[in-house]
C-alpha cells in the first residue's frame, strides 16, 4: 500500500514536489496528515501568525509543541514587499505589516517611484470615489429601504434618484439654452395679430373677463394664460440665435442623458453577468462572504442581516422552481407550453383592445370639442381635454394587475415572472404613448395627405391647430400632471384607508383588505413612462423637465412615507442585478422612442407659421444649414468634411476593426477564464482524492 501511495504522490505532485504523508509512517492524527497535503500551502494566504490546521490538537498530543514545530507550513512573514491593503491577510496581520513597513526605511525604497505614485493615485481615486458616494442624496435612506424591503425596492428608489439627476441636468440645459436667450435680446413679443399671414390667425388669450374656475381649468389643461408663456414652444420668438440654441439644447441634453444611461447600463450588465454565471449567487458566497465586518451599530447590522436574508430567499425560490421544472415529463411540458401560448394570445388581445381605445379617444376629442354644450361648460371641456390622458391612465391602471394574475400560471421562476410582467407593461405604456402621438400626427398632417384642403396652404392643419407644437406640448403636460394627480389620489384614497381598515378590523374584513406590498414592477414602469413623456414633450414644452424634477422630489418623499407606513416586504423578490440591467435598458428604449418622435417633428413636419422660433421655415432642421453658411469658410469646410464619405468610410472601417479586436479579446478572455475554472475544479478533485487516500492509509496503519 505504501508503494501505491508513492505512485499517486508522484502522479499528482506539483512542480515544487511534496513528500508522502508522514501519517503513513508514524500513525499521526488526521489534522497532521491534512497539513502535509498540497492544500496546506494555502496557509500562506491566511497571513502571519495563523496556526496550521490541527495545530492546537497536535500541541496537546505531542506534549505542548509550539506552532513553529511545523517547518513545512511556514507562514508568510510581515516583510512582504506588497502594500498592506493588497495582501490577502486578516486585518490584524495587515496592521502589523503596515507598522513594520513604517518602521523599516528600506520598505519605502524597495519599489520604484512609479509604482509608489501609482499606488498614491489609486488611493486618491478611491478616496474621491468614497467622498462622492457620501455626497449622494438619500444614501442612508436607500440602505434602510434595502435592508427592510429587499434589493428590488431599493432599486426603485435608486432609479428614482437617477431620474432626478437626469431631469436636473436637462433642466439646466433648458434654462441656459432656451429661457435665458429668449430674454437676453429683449422681452419676447406677444401673440400675432388677427391677420398675421395666409395661415390664419392665432390668439390664445381669452377675450373679456375670465372667471376663477376657468383659471383653474386653464392651469390644469395648459391653455389660456399658460398657452402663451415660457412653458410652451409658441412663446419663444423667431430670433436666429435663439433658434440655434433651442435646437442644439435638444441634442445636447439627449446626448448627456444617453451617456449617463449607458454608464449605468454597463455597470448593471457587469453585475448581471456575474450573477448569471453563478459566481455571486451561490449559497457559499451568501453565507461565508456576504457579511460586512466593518459595520458599526446595531441598526446597520440588522439592515445587513435582512439584506442577506432577502438574497437567500431569492436563491431558494429560484432553486425550488428549477427542481420542479427538471422533474416534468414530456406530456407535462406540452401542457405547460399550450397554457403559455393561450395566455400570450389573451395578452395580445387585451393590448390590441387598449391601443384601439386610445386611438379612438384621441380622435373623438376633436369632435366633442366642437359641440356647443362642451364649449359652454368649462368642467365638461376639461374632461374632454383630458379624455386621452384618462383613457391611457385607466388602461395602465387596469391591465398590469391582469398581467400579474396571468404570470404565475405560466410556470416560470419568480424573477422570470417579474420580467414578463415588466415587458408586457412596458409594451402597454410605451405603445399607448405611440398611438397617442400617431393620432395627433394624423390630425396635424391631415392623415399624411399634404394636398388636403386643410393642409394645402401651410403644410399642416392650420385651422384646427394653428400652433401644433404647443398642442403637442399641452398633451404631454396633461399626461404628466394627470399621472401626478392619479398617484396622489391612489395614496390618499386607496392605500392609506386600506392600511387603516386592515389595522382596525383584524377579522374577516381586515383579511379582505389584506396587507399591502410595494409593487416594484408597476412603480418602476410608472417612472420610466413619466420620463419618456418628459423626453417627448421637452422640445414642445421646454420647462417640462423642470416640472418633472419637482414632481420626482415630491414623489420620493411620498413613496417613502407610503412604504414605511402602509406597506410590508414583498412576497415576490427578484435579483438586484437583474433590476440594475433591465431598468436602464427600458430607459434606453424610452429615450429611443422619444428621439424618433422628436426627429420626425424636426425633419418631416413643417413648423407653425404663427408661433415659435422657426417661423417661415420649410422644416425645423432648415435653420442648421443656414447657420453653417454664416460661419467662416474654414469652419464650413470642416463641418462639410465631417458629413462627407471621405470621413464616414474611414471612421466606419476603424470602428469595425476596433470592434473586431474587442470581440476577439473578449473571446480569448472568456476561454482563459473557462480554462482557469476547469483547472480549479481539477485541483479540487485532486486534493479530495489525495485526502481520501491519505486518511485510508493512515487508518490502515493505525489498525496494524
Amino acid at each position: 500500500m505504501e508503494e501505491n501511495l508513492a505512485q499517486y504522490s508522484r502522479a499528482w505532485a506539483p512542480p515544487g514536489g511534496w513528500t508522502a504523508p508522514q501519517g503513513a509512517r508514524g500513525g499521526r492524527s488526521l489534522s497532521s496528515v491534512l497539513n502535509e497535503l498540497p492544500s496546506a500551502a494555502t496557509l500562506r494566504y491566511r497571513g502571519p501568525g495563523v496556526l496550521p490546521w490541527g495545530a492546537l490538537e497536535d500541541k496537546e498530543q505531542d506534549g505542548g509543541k509550539s506552532p513553529q514545530s511545523f517547518p513545512e507550513v511556514t507562514p508568510m512573514q510581515p516583510q512582504d514587499p506588497h502594500p498592506s491593503r493588497e495582501l490577502p491577510w486578516p486585518m490584524e496581520a495587515r496592521r502589523a505589516h503596515r507598522r513594520s513597513q513604517s518602521k523599516d526605511p528600506a520598505a519605502h525604497t524597495s519599489g520604484s517611484w512609479a509604482a509608489h505614485w501609482a499606488r498614491l493615485l489609486s488611493r486618491s481615486k478611491e478616496k474621491m470615489k468614497e467622498g462622492v458616494q457620501t455626497l449622494q442624496p438619500w444614501a442612508w435612506t436607500l440602505k434602510k429601504i434595502g435592508g427592510q424591503f429587499g434589493g428590488g425596492t431599493e432599486c426603485y428608489f435608486s432609479l428614482l434618484r437617477f431620474l432626478l439627476l437626469l431631469n436636473a441636468v436637462a433642466s439646466v440645459f433648458e434654462v441656459c439654452m432656451k429661457l435665458l436667450p429668449a430674454w437676453l435680446d429683449g422681452a419676447p413679443p406677444g401673440p400675432p395679430g388677427p391677420a398675421a399671414s395666409s395661415c390664419g390667425s392665432y390668439n390664445p388669450h381669452a377675450q373679456g373677463l375670465v372667471t376663477f374656475p376657468t383659471q383653474i381649468f386653464n392651469l390644469l389643461s395648459g391653455e389660456g394664460y399658460l398657452e402663451w408663456s415660457p412653458l410652451f414652444y409658441g412663446f419663444y420668438p423667431p430670433r436666429p440665435t435663439l433658434a440655434l440654441t433651442y435646437l442644439c439644447s435638444v441634442f445636447a441634453s439627449g446626448f448627456v442623458c444617453l451617456l449617463l444611461i449607458l454608464r449605468r447600463s454597463v455597470s448593471g450588465l457587469r453585475q448581471t453577468l456575474l450573477a448569471e454565471s453563478g459566481a455571486l449567487t451561490s449559497y457559499s458566497h451568501r453565507v461565508f462572504s456576504a457579511w460586512d465586518f466593518g459595520l458599526c451599530g446595531e441598526e446597520h447590522v440588522r439592515l445587513r442581516q435582512r439584506h442577506v436574508r432577502y438574497e437567500l430567499q431569492v436563491e431558494l425560490e429560484e432553486a425550488a422552481v428549477r427542481r420542479q421544472a427538471a422533474g416534468r415529463t414530456l406530456g407535462q411540458w406540452a401542457w405547460v407550453w399550450l397554457v403559455r401560448m393561450l395566455l400570450n394570445l389573451l395578452v395580445l388581445a387585451l393590448l390590441g383592445a387598449a391601443f384601439y381605445g386610445i386611438y379612438w379617444a384621441t380622435g373623438a376629442t376633436v369632435e366633442l370639442k366642437e359641440r356647443s354644450l362642451v364649449q359652454q361648460t368649462p368642467l365638461l371641456k376639461l374632461v374632454v381635454d383630458y379624455l386621452p390622458s384618462i383613457f391611457i391612465s385607466g388602461v395602465n391602471f387596469v391591465l398590469p394587475p391582469v398581467f400579474k394574475l396571468i404570470a404565475p400560471l405560466e410556470g416560470y421562476t419568480q424573477s422570470r415572472q417579474i420580467i414578463l410582467i415588466l415587458l408586457r407593461t412596458v409594451t402597454l405604456r410605451f405603445t399607448s404613448l405611440l398611438f397617442l402621438l400617431i393620432s395627433l400626427w394624423n390630425q396635424i398632417t391631415c392623415g399624411g395627405n399634404v394636398e388636403a384642403e386643410e393642409c394645402q396652404p401651410c403644410g399642416y392643419n392650420y385651422k384646427e391647430l394653428p400652433c401644433w407644437e404647443t398642442k403637442l406640448g399641452q398633451e404631454m403636460y396633461k399626461l404628466l400632471l394627470f399621472d401626478l394627480l392619479t398617484g396622489l389620489a391612489v395614496m390618499l384614497f386607496i392605500q392609506f384607508p386600506r392600511k387603516v381598515l386592515c389595522g382596525l378590523c383584524p377579522g374577516a374584513l381586515g383579511r379582505l383588505a389584506g396587507t399591502q406590498e410595494f409593487q416594484v414592477p408597476d412603480e418602476v414602469l410608472g417612472l420610466l413612462y413619466a420620463q419618456t413623456v418628459v423626453w417627448v414633450g421637452s422640445f414642445f414644452c421646454p420647462l417640462l423637465p423642470l416640472l418633472n424634477t419637482a414632481k420626482f422630489l415630491m414623489l420620493f418623499s411620498l413613496k417613502k412615507l407610503t412604504l414605511f407606513s402602509t406597506c410590508s416586504p414583498a412576497s415576490r423578490t427578484f435579483r438586484t442585478s437583474t433590476a440594475n440591467l433591465f431598468f436602464p435598458l427600458v430607459l434606453l428604449l424610452g429615450l429611443a422612442i422619444s428621439a424618433v418622435t422628436v426627429f420626425y417633428s424636426i425633419f418631416l413636419i413643417p413648423p407653425s407659421k404663427l408661433c415659435g422660433p422657426f417661423q417661415g421655415k420649410s422644416s425645423i432642421w432648415e435653420h442648421i444649414p443656414e447657420s453653417i453658411e454664416n460661419l467662416p469658410q474654414t469652419a464650413q469646410n470642416f463641418l462639410f468634411f465631417l458629413g462627407s464619405q471621405a470621413f464616414a468610410v474611414p471612421l466606419l472601417l476603424l470602428s469595425s476593426i476596433l470592434m473586431a479586436c474587442t470581440v476577439a479579446l473578449a473571446n480569448s478572455y472568456g476561454r482563459l477564464i473557462s480554462e482557469f475554472k476547469r483547472q480549479i475544479e481539477t485541483e479540487a478533485r485532486n486534493k479530495v482524492f489525495l485526502a481520501q487516500r491519505a486518511v485510508a492509509l493512515s487508518s490502515a496503519n493505525g489498525a496494524l
